[in-house]
């Protein structure tokens, strides 16, 4: 019997490699599987179920929103009476919700407020507030569960987590403001997720105080003309491909945009700032290929754009260009050096150091990146024939850059007398051979003018 269950379990191992090797065996795989038709798999934790009484006693007493919710007919527009009513929501039919901005659904800090099992559905101008705080069953405003979806005007705040969208495609996310608990940065849910949610329109949003945004497996998504302020995360990429960033503006965070593990995707005409802190960064990107960096400004960060391994596909390129860099600790920091980074026409001005490498490894004086008609506020050369360009290249090297390269806490003391000193005599005579970190063969010599943004 043992023998037979052994062949038993190696033929069905078989039959399934089969299986899956036979058939369409041109199918998309990995990162880039087209998942629109597959059919819906759960991947929520169970959702607590909580009596009155362990809920707040602010919502003692009020009327259940649910009751409504079952009362109105499949694809009836809903229009509540003014007020406060008790959550938790279930919607699992095609509705439209009109709150005008008068009515609130309270879960009383337990669980998630409401949770759409529906597509096709509208939910306009409702207050969502009172979620629980567990990370196990992600205790949100908002669960989003269904495609074609139109969320707008929705004002979340004291929850956990704001709006999550789990295998959700071509939804319209629109004007919401979200907010999450007063709580410590990285105990904060996300104030906005797409998990395996592709085709989505994410614009003119608020989110404020939360922790990020964050798109993970989800592709061809736009995000355009949000404001986010005082989180980690602007937004946050990982294996999700071709996702648009435009017109967007981002204060006070931790990081602006960052790319792990993608290909393709735009950031364009958008205002990223005061990116600071120990891991400060405009924009940054770990092991991405084919992004396009497009007339962004990068200004008050850390380190304005930060790449690690970027790009990572063989041939492949990241364009920057049109850019304002300025009053940066570092304009562009790359933590090595691959090549395929192409910068072209931007501006660098103000920043302590223009573009530093964290390893450089056997490429000293041979960078395999490529610079042509960048503006530089340090540029030591002339423009006699007044084509606005420099009469010479513009060679950056590394002098005393690299000690608070190598050792960063002395970034502390770089406007000191001593480093400034040491720092004009190894200009004046070196005595050690300086790195060349970058050769702009085409420099800009007038700084070219841009429309403000911020």
């Amino acid at each position: 019997m043992r023998t037979l269950s052994k062949l038993g379990k190696v033929g069905l191992a078989t039959a399934l490699i089969l299986a899956f090797s036979s058939g369409n065996t041109q199918q998309e795989r990995g990162s880039n599987a087209d998942l629109s038709t597959a059919p819906r798999v759960g991947i929520d934790r169970p959702k607590q179920t909580f009596m009155l009484h362990e809920r707040d006693k602010r919502v003692h007493g009020l009327k259940p929103f649910q009751e409504l919710v079952d009362q109105a007919p499949e694809g009836s527009v809903l229009k509540p009476p003014p007020g406060v009513y008790a959550g938790p929501v279930v919607i699992d039919k095609p509705l439209t919700i009109e709150g005008n901005g008068q009515v609130t659904i309270d879960s009383g800090d337990k669980g998630t407020v409401m949770i759409l099992n529906a597509s096709n559905t509208v939910l306009r101008g409702l207050h969502l507030t009172g979620s629980g705080d567990s990370h196990d069953t992600d205790d949100s405003c908002l669960d989003v569960r269904g495609n074609n979806n139109v969320i707008e005007n929705i004002k979340a705040d004291n929850c956990l987590f704001g709006l999550d969208f789990k295998q959700s495609n071509h939804n319209l996310i629109r004007g919401n403001e979200i907010r999450s608990k007063a709580f410590e940065l990285g105990v904060r849910g996300d104030g906005l997720r797409l998990w395996y949610s592709n085709d989505n329109v994410v614009e003119k949003n608020q989110i404020i105080d939360s922790r990020d945004m964050v798109a993970w497996y989800s592709h061809r998504n736009v995000f355009r003309e949000n404001l986010g302020r005082r989180s980690r995360y602007s937004i946050h990429f990982m294996f999700a491909n071709d996702n648009v960033v435009e017109r967007n503006q981002f204060y006070d965070n931790a990081v602006g945009v960052y790319f792990m593990y993608t290909e393709g995707g735009v950031v364009r005409d958008n205002v990223i700032s005061h990116a600071t802190g120990a891991t400060g960064m405009g924009i940054g990107f770990k092991e991405a290929s084919g992004t396009i960096i497009e007339n962004n400004e990068i200004i008050y960060c850390g380190v304005g754009i930060g790449s690690d391994l970027s790009p990572f596909q063989p041939d492949a390129t990241i364009e920057i260009r049109n850019n304002r860099l300025a009053y940066n600790g570092i304009g562009i920091l790359f933590n090595s050096e691959t090549g395929g980074n192409n910068m072209v026409d931007n501006v660098f001005e103000g920043n302590l150091t223009q573009v530093t490498y964290g390893g450089r490894g056997d490429n000293n004086n041979n960078p395999k990146n490529f610079w042509q008609g960048n503006y530089w506020d340090d540029y030591q050369g002339f423009d006699r024939d007044g084509d606005g360009y420099g009469d010479q290249t513009h060679g950056l090297y590394s002098y005393t850059d690299q000690i608070w390269v190598e050792m960063p806490v002395a970034r502390f003391f770089r406007s000191s007398p001593v480093m400034e000193l040491l720092d004009f005599l190894e200009r004046l005579a070196p005595f050690s051979a300086p790195d060349l970190i970058l050769r702009d063969e085409k420099p800009r010599f007038v700084k070219p003018v841009r429309v403000a943004q911020s």
